[in-house]
């Protein structure tokens, strides 16, 4: 099989979270423990740094990666989903992983992939530990792909946990209150390792440090404790708070023997994009219109980058707007703008919720707008309507920002 062909069988034959939804979740971590024992145990061969949340860990993922590849580290990188290409998932100081590598990966495992119905996500896990044992990585930033405590990543031993925050995300899995998803997330302390906690909530708080004592594990709140934040090149304001749990897990880093200096620190807040090739944070991809989109998809994630929007200058606003139909509406369309002219589009993946009935829900709510067969048609409409003087924002979905950039 070429690349494509591999991706393919990777896509279509097996279960997939990005496609599927619900049903690509496996609760338990056995088959990556399988997958790994065949392997080696990669995932001993090397450092790790492990971040979780439910915003904000791919974007502190890319900080860090971004901070120890100015300080001269050789960095593995492993997050999710992708937008483009799948090899954007692994990555070594900001280049994706060989087509050849992947090609390789799959034939050599593919009977025992499917012997063992391994999912999608498992079996990409499995791929970057064993690129990054076989590339003597020095330190890899692994970000959980859902939860925490039973996601496929939660096999290794970092020397840092990291929890960006808490937010009603994947309910359906991690359960419905935030005390449940906080014990989730919490499920990747480990014993004796330190863990950063970037904002403190009052809801979650006691349950990450009834875990860390349990684990005898040394807790720090970001937040709390970081008072001046430095800049980066990612500028959505939301930023603010991922830069405090980077630079707090910096600081912890540090005393467990890495050398980072605080020149190293701000030069890798200020080239993320350029050292990690990070896209789709309030990332701005047109002027005259100004054209901006970002992947924020829950209430926590959209409360912010519509708190930025409302703060730029603008004779009207088109909003490009597609979601998955598992998306609890209700707890975004709140917060969504009214005066705003609404392009509804349905992201091309299987989850995909339908534009009529996008439509349908948010003018029952007094948003209104036409529907669009696709995410471009959709943003082509919105310039051709759109004058100087006015934005187009796109988001509602990762999979609706990876359509257009």
């Amino acid at each position: 099989m070429n690349y494509k062909d591999t991706v393919n069988w990777m896509f279509q034959q097996l279960p997939m979270y990005q496609n599927k939804g619900k049903s690509a979740y496996k609760k338990d971590l056995s088959n990556t423990l399988r997958l790994t024992q065949r392997l080696g145990k990669p995932q001993d061969g090397f450092k790790s740094i492990h971040v979780a949340g439910t915003n904000g860990k791919g974007s502190t993922s890319h900080m860090l990666a971004s901070v120890f590849q100015e300080a001269g580290y050789k960095v593995g990188l492993y997050t999710s989903p992708h937008l483009k290409d799948f090899r954007e998932r692994i990555r070594i100081n900001g280049i994706a992983v060989s087509k050849h590598f992947v090609i390789g990966f799959i034939k050599r495992n593919k009977a025992f992939l499917e012997a063992n119905n391994l999912s999608f996500f498992e079996m990409t896990v499995g791929m970057a530990f064993d690129y990054f044992a076989k590339q003597k990585v020095d330190i890899a930033v692994i970000e959980v792909g859902l939860g925490g405590r039973l996601d496929s990543t939660n096999i290794i031993t970092p020397k840092l946990s990291i929890i960006t925050n808490i937010g009603f995300d994947h309910m359906q899995f991690l359960g419905d209150t935030l005390d449940k998803i906080a014990a989730e997330k919490a499920g990747i302390i480990k014993a004796n390792i330190p863990v950063v906690i970037g904002e403190t909530h009052e809801e979650t708080k006691e349950i990450f440090k009834v875990k860390a004592k349990e684990a005898n594990s040394n807790i720090l709140f970001a937040d709390k404790l970081i008072s001046e934040v430095f800049e980066s090149d990612l500028k959505g304001s939301y930023q603010k708070h991922n830069i405090k749990t980077v630079m707090q897990s910096v600081k912890v880093l540090q005393q467990s023997g890495f050398q980072i200096s605080e020149t190293q620190l701000k030069k890798g807040l200020l080239n993320v994009v350029k050292n990690t090739g990070l896209q789709g944070r309030w990332q701005v991809i047109g002027e005259n219109p100004k054209i901006i989109c970002d992947t924020a998809h829950n209430k926590e994630g959209l409360t912010y980058v519509l708190e930025q929007l409302r703060s730029e200058v603008f004779e009207k606003l088109h909003i490009v707007f597609g979601v998955v139909n598992d998306k609890d509406l209700d707890t975004i369309i709140t917060l969504l703008p009214k005066h705003a002219i609404y392009y509804f589009c349905k992201p091309n993946v299987q989850r995909g919720l339908d534009a009529r009935k996008l439509q349908s829900i948010f003018s029952r709510n007094g948003l209104m707008g036409t529907t669009f067969i696709s995410v471009e048609d959709a943003l082509n409409k919105a310039k051709s309507k759109a004058t100087e003087d006015d934005i187009i924002y796109v988001g509602g979905s990762t999979f609706v920002v990876a359509e257009i950039i």
